[in-house]
């Protein structure tokens, strides 16, 4: 029933579209402005990082996102009335374990992948560590890419999936328009330019596992730790001169960009292996209902609610 949370708090339309539509009308300025510019977006970040050092460009690349974390809650606290814990989850308290669990498994995953590669085809992989300047993007990374995720994930399987479920009264739909609009989120990416199209296979199968996540496991939490760890772990194990996140990471990845099969086999293969690994775990039944099934009214939800006995959301 986490859709259903949306109803804890003052339901309205125009409450669940102005931070959404504001966002969204930022990327696209930002796409429109990248097509538009004479200089590619990859010569720009070279210049940026040239003049004032790759870990001060991460700092802006993510601040502005860290920020937009604290409006997304603020704007649910103050104009939706509505609990933290509520647009987190269906659980009557946020599960932490369920974040570390996932951020740990993702992680290791990614670890492994990457040292898989560096031992397959080493020369296109260059060791970059540099002690102090890595230490830095530690910290960076530690403190900045946790709320740059978080954002995400409370705006598009929060916010946006509570929102838009409520009003189209099933879970399909937002299921499917969270997850295009996650991916399109990423067409002024770098990786877009020098990839082709081709790549959003990866942008929104990543929105459509981590829009499945939320809608099985009835709260954010997974996807939160899954989010956090892809862009962490790969921030400091690796980079290239053509990603969004261009850092002081321990490999420098040289080989010439294409597409291939590597955008597809995390969402056909990698993805279902992992959402398996939670089933399991987590006990999880009934996907068609979960996934596709309708969204209980007001009323309805309030009759389930009110034969539990009384809990109080964390804020």
């Amino acid at each position: 029933m986490y859709i259903e949370q949306g109803y804890k708090g003052e339901i309205g339309l125009w409450k669940y579209c102005v931070v959404p539509l504001g966002f969204i009308a930022l990327m696209v300025f930002n796409y429109i402005s990248t097509l538009m510019s004479p200089v590619p977006v990859e010569e720009v970040m070279q210049n940026l990082i040239e003049n004032f050092g790759s870990n001060v460009v991460l700092i802006i690349l993510l601040a502005p996102l860290a920020v937009c974390l604290f409006l997304v809650l603020g704007w649910t606290k103050l104009i939706h009335r509505q609990s933290i814990t509520s647009l987190t989850t269906s659980r009557r308290k946020i599960d932490w374990k369920r974040v570390f669990f996932s951020f740990l498994l993702w992680g290791g995953i990614i670890v492994a992948m990457t040292l898989f590669w560096v031992v397959v085809e080493p020369d296109n992989f260059v060791f970059n560590f540099e002690l102090i300047p890595f230490l830095w993007l530690a910290v960076i990374a530690i403190l900045l890419i946790p709320l740059q995720t978080s954002f995400e994930e409370y705006l598009f399987r929060g916010h946006m999936m509570q929102g838009i479920g409520i009003m189209a009264k099933n879970r399909w739909v937002p299921l499917v328009i969270t997850s295009v609009l996650f991916g399109l989120m990423h067409l002024g990416n770098p990786e877009v330019g020098k990839l082709g199209y081709g790549i959003m296979v990866y942008y929104i199968g990543t929105g459509f596992f981590l829009g499945i996540l939320t809608l099985m496991d009835e709260g954010l939490e997974l996807a939160l730790g899954f989010h956090a760890a892809n862009n962490m772990v790969t921030a400091l194990l690796v980079t290239a001169d053509w990603t969004a996140f261009q850092t002081n990471s321990i490999y420098r990845d040289i080989s010439e960009p294409s597409l291939g099969w590597d955008a597809a086999i995390p969402v056909f293969v990698i993805f279902p292996i992992v959402l398996f690994i939670f089933s399991r775990k987590y006990g999880w039944k009934n996907w068609k209902e979960k996934l596709t099934g309708k969204v209980m009214s007001k009323q309805e939800f309030s009759a389930i609610k009110s034969n539990d006995a009384p809990t109080q959301d964390l804020a």
